[in-house]
């Protein structure tokens, strides 16, 4: 029988595991293929979620009903908020993961869903007609039928595994590669690069020596990702360990150069820049007499442990000579070698803002297929395609993330926009809104959007408004109430801070650098109104933060509305830019190649110059 579904998702990745999550919540009638379903949402390289920038986007992902953070909070064995000395625009979360344990509850809360079916097959061919997509397939000639299909391939799409000298066909080790889907989509008129990433060996926990390393435990009190009260933070946590490596290890590494396939040819694709092999990172940072390596362990009951800092390619014995000069590394044993893959993406200039392809409707890329590189990357983008292929099986408008409104916003933009050669990762540097896309509101920005779409329930939806409304509350008992020399200036003397000679409102006594509500908890006045609130951390942070940073916060909110203008003017379709004579040649070409659709997205390609934007201002008739 010819079943049809409304959605297909390609790949049971983090983008995969994401992009189906979602379908089947808003109600679509959703089939997951994978190679493997065993290794469903696996954690490929390093066992962690979050970082700098990425723990933003994973935050972001909960507040718009996605799961990732939910799975990270329950497979945690470690939690850190990174950055705490800076700004809380910069404060990042991440979490230590549980491997297995993560993949083990991803598959559970995919089996969850009613409306989500499963198959493990390789699909190697798309079925289209008249410019949609109609479905996809299999390795053995089995034809799936879908109003929309999602690509999440990964890295498996043509994949080819380097160590040392050795190469051979693969997405990962242990796991075959992918073919047939990037032949399919060149046919049609898609263009094709080939990318490069690593990992590095994994080491028998029981072979090394901890207690010459640097101990890096957990927050003395771990948060967690989810804004959901269905996950509570960790009561016991694991550590990591620091070392580095040395000379000796560097020549050693070096001594492997000619049998390196980052250095004999064998790789002809780019890696990612800022997460670079260590043979990369000795030729490149020469200088460096050594270079920090993070070591990870994978779980609760494992005896592995990932050796953060230390991806490679080179032979396998040059890896283990190397690794035994590094301190406590002496007696290592190598349970899985460092590899290098290389991989077929699509740029993706080629995708809408929905994350549908330009070329065929109905066809949604997510993940590595565009270029991106990290797991939080790739679940951002699998939640928005699974929303808009859902949008669009039901003939509404898609739902797109401005700049302003996101990381995710920032990422899609990026790529769609600007496009890229090398693999992607996000960084706070990216987003000019960054003081207004904290990880601490999230909820505040999206979950309202989430509601609307159905994707968080009612009970959720009146936390949030609860949330708003004791922070609100807490605001304004800081801008209405004043405080006297007396009550403060004890707090300010400790500080070695100017005192007050007359009272002063508490908004403005918190505007000062050095003084936060740890300090000004000691003031009855300022205590017995939190506490007869019954206020929680979160609001009271948020309150904090809110009232602190309050003038930059206000001056982003105008930067915002300034751009927003510039979205709001729309760019018609079709609109031929070869026919102005008064644009480049650079930036004819780059228009008609990604055909912006408002002003502000034609703004941010590289090579449109503002005499360019103003040129087609005047043509559109603004």
């Amino acid at each position: 029988m010819k079943k049809l579904y409304d959605t297909i998702v390609v790949g049971a990745g983090h983008a995969g595991s994401e992009a189906a999550y979602i379908s089947s919540q808003m109600g679509g009638k959703t089939l997951l293929i994978t190679m493997n379903l065993q290794n469903i949402a696996q954690m490929s390289c390093n066992p962690a979620m979050g970082g700098v920038a990425k723990g933003q986007i994973i935050r972001e992902i909960d507040a718009l009903g996605g799961r990732s953070a939910y799975v990270s909070d329950l497979s945690a064995v470690q939690f850190k908020m990174l950055n705490r000395s800076k700004g809380p625009a910069m404060w990042s979360p991440r979490a230590q993961s549980d491997r297995m344990l993560f993949s083990a509850i991803w598959r559970k809360e995919l089996e969850k869903q009613k409306n989500l079916d499963f198959c493990q097959a390789m699909v190697n061919d798309l079925l289209f007609e008249n410019n949609k997509i109609s479905g996809v397939v299999t390795s053995i000639g089995t034809k799936f039928y879908s109003k929309t299909v999602i690509l999440t391939n990964g890295t498996f799409l043509n994949g080819l595994i380097h160590i040392g000298e050795k190469n051979y066909g693969g997405g990962r080790t242990g796991e075959q590669a992918s073919f047939g889907i990037t032949k399919s989509l060149e046919h049609i008129g898609f263009s094709s690069g080939r990318m490069k990433t690593g990992t590095p060996p994994r080491v028998d926990g029981r072979s090394l020596d901890f207690n010459i390393m640097e101990v890096q435990p957990g927050d003395e009190n771990p948060g967690k990702f989810s804004f959901s009260d269905e996950v509570k933070p960790l009561k016991s946590q694991l550590d990591c360990f620091l070392t580095y490596t040395n000379k000796t290890t560097h020549d050693i590494l070096k001594s492997g150069f000619d049998r390196s396939p980052m250095f004999n040819g064998s790789i002809k694709s780019i890696g990612p820049r800022y997460c670079p092999s260590i043979e990369d990172k000795i030729n490149r940072f020469a200088d460096k007499e050594r270079h920090q390596i993070f070591v990870e362990p994978e779980g609760w009951d494992s005896i592995e442990y990932y050796i953060n800092g230390f991806s490679t390619s080179l032979p396998e014995e040059i890896q283990e000579k190397a690794l035994k000069k590094i301190q406590g590394f002496k007696n290592a044993k190598i349970i899985r070698p460092g590899y290098a893959v290389e991989y077929d993406y699509f740029p993706p200039t080629q995708l809408k803002k929905s994350m549908e392809t330009k070329i065929i409707s109905g066809l949604f890329f997510a993940g590595q297929i565009n270029g991106t590189t990290g797991y939080e990357e790739a679940a951002a983008q699998g939640l928005m395609a699974g929303i808009n292929a859902n949008l669009y099986v039901n003939r509404n408008k898609p739902f797109i993330l401005r700049r302003s409104d996101a990381y995710i916003g920032v990422l899609i933009d990026d790529l769609i926009t600007k496009g890229t050669d090398e693999p992607y990762r996000m960084f706070t540097s990216r987003a000019e809104f960054r003081t207004l896309l904290r990880q601490d509101n999230a909820d505040l920005r999206l979950s309202e959007k989430a509601h609307s779409l159905g994707l968080i329930g009612e009970k959720r939806l009146q936390q949030l408004i609860s949330k708003k409304e004791s922070i609100n509350k807490l605001i304004a008992f800081y801008d209405k109430t004043s405080i006297s020399p007396k009550e403060v200036n004890f707090i300010l003397e400790e500080k070695g801070l100017a005192e007050l000679k007359q009272p002063q409102k508490i908004s403005k006594l918190y505007s000062r650098p050095n003084i936060y509500i740890s300090d000004l908890f000691k003031v009855p006045k300022i205590s017995s109104f939190i506490k007869s609130k019954n206020l929680n951390k979160e609001i009271i942070s948020q309150a904090e933060i809110q009232t602190k940073y309050s003038g930059y916060i206000d001056k982003e909110l105008k930067n915002v509305e300034k751009m927003n203008r510039l979205e709001g003017l729309k760019i018609p379709k079709g609109f031929d830019f070869n026919s102005m004579k008064s644009l480049s040649n650079e930036a004819k070409e780059k228009l008609m190649h990604i055909s912006p659709t408002t002003l502000a997205q034609a703004s941010r390609i590289s090579g449109v110059s503002p005499s360019d934007i103003s040129s087609i201002l005047v043509k559109i008739g603004r």
